[in-house]
C-alpha cells in the first residue's frame, strides 16, 4: 500500500500500522496543486474508507510546507483557455474535497509552513489540525483578485463569526496560529518541526478506536446543520440504539466493566 517515489508533483500514500499518511508531494513549489493529485486524492480517500486495516488518516506536505494552494504559472496560461475548462478543474478538486469529507475515518492535516489559499482550505477540509506555532494560514486568493474555492466559504462560515471569517479572507494576510488555535479553527499546536509527529500521535490512538462510531459521529457534526433539532434528535436516537446492540459497544462495556482498554481495532 506504500507508493513508489516519483520526480513529479503527486500524492503519496504509505502507511504507519493503522495510520494511513497522505503526503502533497510538489516541494520545489511550495506543495502547489496540481490536477493529477486530485483524481488521485479522490482514489486514495475512497480506498481509504474501505479499507478495515485504517483507522485514521493523516495529511501533510513534504519538506518544508503544507501546500501553497494553485500555481500561478498554470493560472495566467488558465486565462487564455475557455472557461469551461477552468470549471472541470476546480470540479475535480472539489471532488477529491468531498471524498475526503466522505471518508468515514478520522483525517488530520498536519501544517508546517505555508498553508496558503487552497492550501488552507484543503487543511479546513480535514476533520482535526495539527500545526506548528510557525505555520502561515491565509486565505490568499483575494490577493490576486479571486474568490474563495475549495470550500474555504464553507467551513470558516461555519467554524466562526462571520466577521472573523470575512476578515481572514478579506485581508487576505497571514493569521497567527495562536489566534486560529483560540477561535478553535487549528486544535493543537506543536513547536517547528513536529506537526507530522503530532498528527500521527493523535491518529494513531484514533486508529484504535470505535471504527463505526466514529464515522456515525462525522456524520453527525457535519450534517447537524441542515437538520432540524427534532430530526437530529431521530437520527442520534436511531444510531444509538443500532450501536448498542453492536460489538463495538459490548467490548466497550465489557472493557470498563474490566477496567482495562478497549479493543476495537480488529
Amino acid at each position: 500500500m506504500t507508493d513508489r517515489a516519483a520526480p513529479h508533483p503527486e500524492l503519496k500514500l504509505r502507511r504507519e500500522g493503522r495510520v494511513a499518511i497522505v503526503s502533497i508531494s510538489n516541494p520545489d513549489a511550495r506543495n502547489a496543486l496540481v490536477r493529477v493529485m486530485f483524481e488521485r486524492g479522490q482514489e486514495i480517500f475512497r480506498s481509504l474508507r474501505q479499507d478495515p486495516d485504517i483507522g485514521a488518516i493523516v495529511l501533510h506536505g513534504e519538506g518544508e510546507h503544507f501546500c501553497g494552494g494553485g500555481n500561478i504559472k498554470r493560472m495566467i496560461e488558465q486565462r487564455g483557455k475557455p472557461r469551461h475548462t477552468q470549471a472541470e478543474h476546480v470540479d475535480a478538486l472539489h471532488a477529491w474535497i468531498i471524498a475526503m469529507r466522505e471518508c468515514t475515518k478520522p483525517v488530520i492535516a498536519a501544517v508546517e509552513g505555508a498553508a496558503a489559499g487552497g492550501g488552507f482550505a484543503l487543511a479546513l477540509s480535514c476533520d482535526l489540525i495539527v500545526a506548528s506555532e510557525r505555520a502561515t494560514l491565509l486565505m490568499s486568493h483575494a490577493k490576486i483578485g479571486l474568490s474563495p474555492d475549495c470550500g474555504a466559504s464553507y467551513w470558516l462560515a461555519r467554524a466562526l463569526p462571520h466577521q472573523a471569517a470575512l476578515e481572514i479572507m478579506l485581508d487576505a494576510q497571514p493569521i497567527p496560529v495562536s489566534r486560529l488555535h483560540q477561535l478553535g479553527v487549528v486544535n493543537r499546536v506543536v513547536a517547528p518541526g513536529q506537526a507530522l509527529a503530532g498528527a500521527l500521535d493523535w491518529a494513531a490512538k484514533l486508529a484504535l478506536g470505535p471504527a463505526v462510531a466514529q464515522g456515525r459521529i462525522k456524520r453527525l457534526i457535519y450534517e447537524a446543520e441542515r437538520r432540524s433539532l427534532r430530526e437530529q434528535l431521530d437520527i442520534e436516537r436511531d444510531w444509538l440504539v443500532e450501536s448498542m446492540y453492536a460489538d463495538e459497544c459490548g467490548e466497550g462495556i465489557q472493557a470498563f466493566v474490566e477496567k482495562r482498554p478497549a479493543r476495537f481495532a480488529p
